[in-house]
């Protein structure tokens, strides 16, 4: 009895190592972001960037597979708003922001095997650390034809970079193809949740009326994720 416990103990310990592969992973990441309010209508703009890192897939059977990964994440977003008004003939304000994360995800995943290739869908919930930051601001004012403006960037810039939010979390879904239980080709959709940037406990002064407005109701990052994994 003991020998057949044994047997059985070691197959399943080797089903379990064969369904469990480490692997790298990286790709192409593209995000915005929104404006929660109605008194900037900026246009926002896709930012291209990337991320990198580690994945660990744990087959369960029955078509059923979690997939957590640590990784580099590269998000960013560009605003930009052009008005015209009675005194001031033309202004132009933007924003353009980066943040990298180290983000931990799990994926949970569902696809039949085929052998040669396992289709899948998944939804992954995340959270992540920021650990690098990239902040430009500009006003641009023109009364008359002549530029007139007291906007201060070194001042947005320092403003930007502590009230930024430093904690991210959040949710993707997506479809993927493993071919060969090596290759794992996946694309996503993801959303940050909450503000990018968060006032209290600031302590940098930011009071200029053109910029204030609109940094404080900059929504998170959301877009989508073209990732290549390969799995050993």
């Amino acid at each position: 009895m003991k020998k057949v416990i044994a047997i059985i103990a070691i197959a399943l310990a080797s089903m379990s190592i064969a369904r469990a592969q480490f692997g790298i992973v990286g790709g192409f990441t593209s995000s915005s972001t929104q404006i929660n309010t109605q008194d900037w209508k900026a246009n926002l703009e896709n930012i291209s960037l990337y991320h990198v890192g580690l994945t660990y897939k744990l087959d369960l059977g029955l078509g059923l597979a979690i997939q957590p990964s640590l990784t580099y994440e590269m998000k960013g977003a560009a605003l930009k708003e052009d008005m015209t008004g009675s005194d001031i003939v033309e202004v132009s304000k933007t924003i353009e922001t980066k943040t990298g994360y180290a983000e931990f995800g799990l994926d949970l995943q569902w696809g039949p095997d085929l052998v040669a290739f396992r289709p899948f869908i998944f939804a992954s919930p995340f959270i992540g650390y920021m650990v690098t930051q990239e902040e430009s601001s500009a006003v641009e004012a023109q009364v008359g034809g002549e530029g007139v403006t007291n906007f201060n960037p070194d001042e947005a810039k320092a403003w930007a970079e502590e009230a930024k939010n430093r904690l991210e979390y959040g949710f993707g879904i997506g479809a993927g193809v493993d071919i060969m239980k090596f290759v794992q080709l996946k694309a996503q959709w993801f959303m940050n949740l909450g503000n990018l940037y968060n006032e209290e406990g600031k302590t940098v002064d930011f009071k200029d009326a053109f910029m204030n407005s609109g940094y404080k109701n900059i929504e998170n990052y959301n877009g989508i994720k073209v990732s290549l994994a390969i799995l050993f």
